[in-house]
């Protein structure tokens, strides 16, 4: 798996550090979004400003994508292989549950493309659905 990380951090454009490869793979295994301090949590002995650092580069090279989902603490999952992050066509839901705080993305529910009026300049748009997950409700 390492060489399948340091490859795509290649293709991505990304010097292929340890630490990068780390947190990827970090991420990688993570079936919800998660904040820079459970990051932090991970990966104790490293520099705060290094972890920053690394997901504001994954972020700008489209790796990662930041979600706000309403809690005050912005939270990080990977992109999908294909993402781009481009508001027209890789926007999908997130669901945060209000039980364990838990916030994951839902990439097979695509946000529908939404017309605002003329004059107006999306740069960013995030849709949360707060409610029970699956897990908590026993479903």
């Amino acid at each position: 798996m390492i060489n399948e990380i340091a490859k795509m951090l290649e293709i991505k454009g990304i010097r292929s550090t340890a630490m990068r490869m780390l947190i990827y793979e970090f991420l990688a295994e993570k079936t919800v979004a998660v904040a820079l301090m459970d990051i932090e949590r991970a990966f104790v002995k490293v520099e705060r400003t290094t972890l920053y650092r690394t997901i504001k580069t994954f972020e700008e090279k489209r790796i990662v994508h930041q979600i706000d989902d309403g809690t005050g603490v912005p939270k990080y999952a990977l992109c999908e292989e294909d993402c781009n992050c481009e508001l027209d066509n890789d926007l999908h839901l997130h669901f945060h549950c209000i039980n364990c705080n838990e916030t994951t993305c839902l990439t097979e529910h695509k946000i529908p493309q939404i017309s605002i009026p003329e004059g107006y300049i999306a740069e960013e748009v995030n849709l949360v659905i707060k409610g029970i997950c699956e897990k908590c409700s026993g479903n």
